[in-house]
């Protein structure tokens, strides 16, 4: 979700989402705006997970309530590790520890409970690259991780077919990070862009499944009414 209103983050959530990506890498939203539209996910019933910039912004977003971080262009063993480190307390990593914040309910929850339950946030890295493919067996090895995201996008880039997402050469690298993480016990997530690449992958055994962008269900909402104004004749020229 790239919203900048988190009314729209509250709707996904009354509409039955389980999850909201809330979207700092790409989206406009910086951390003030994304407090609120954690507090909307979270009275609405859907988990909200964070996709940061950068590995620095890992801690602030679990600070203000994020139930997960997902980490983008993560290529290989050595930032997957430098991700889980900022997600998490010791002994799994080095989170810079403050109770005061709207995680630990600004310190209401006692420090005995709130330093566990914390570790138990998920950390989601992305893998959109060949660099990414190359590491794979050394990624998967690192401790702490929840959830192998494949981004489908950048990883047509890096295949010289920007935007293919459906090309043969990206499913089949697409597929080969999803058997190689079942092999390992793994749960593997990607992006779709609709109802036919839902059910693709869903079938190809991919449990986090992230659907489409709420500025692109808007444009498609829009065109779909303009196209009954056209049906019916409204505003024909």
């Amino acid at each position: 979700m790239k919203t900048c209103d988190p009314a729209f983050v509250e709707i996904a959530g009354y509409s039955g989402m389980d999850f909201v990506i809330l979207d700092m890498e790409h989206g406009p939203a910086g951390i003030e705006q994304m407090q609120n539209h954690i507090r909307a996910a979270q009275c609405s019933g859907a988990v909200p997970i964070v996709r940061v910039g950068c590995t620095e912004e890992i801690s602030k977003a679990l600070d203000i309530g994020a139930g997960g971080v997902q980490i983008p262009q993560i290529g290989t063993a050595g930032e997957a590790e430098a991700a889980v480190r900022e997600a998490k307390f010791y002994p799994t990593g080095s989170r810079g520890v403050c109770r005061f914040v709207r995680a630990a309910r600004y310190s209401v929850t006692e420090r005995e409970r709130y330093f566990p339950e914390a570790n138990e946030t998920l950390v989601i890295v992305q893998l959109e690259g060949q660099e990414a493919m190359e590491n794979l067996d050394e990624i998967m090895e690192v401790p702490g991780i929840d959830v192998l995201f494949i981004g489908p996008y950048d990883l047509s880039q890096s295949l010289g077919i920007p935007g293919q997402t459906m090309h043969p050469q990206v499913i089949r690298q697409m597929k080969k990070i999803v058997e190689a993480a079942h092999r390992k016990g793994l749960l593997v997530g990607t992006f779709t862009d609709d109802a036919r690449t839902l059910k693709l992958w869903s079938e190809a055994g991919v449990q986090y499944l992230s659907y489409s962008v709420d500025v692109g269900i808007f444009a498609d909402a829009c065109a779909g009414v303009r196209r009954e104004f056209d049906a019916f004749g409204i505003g024909a020229s």
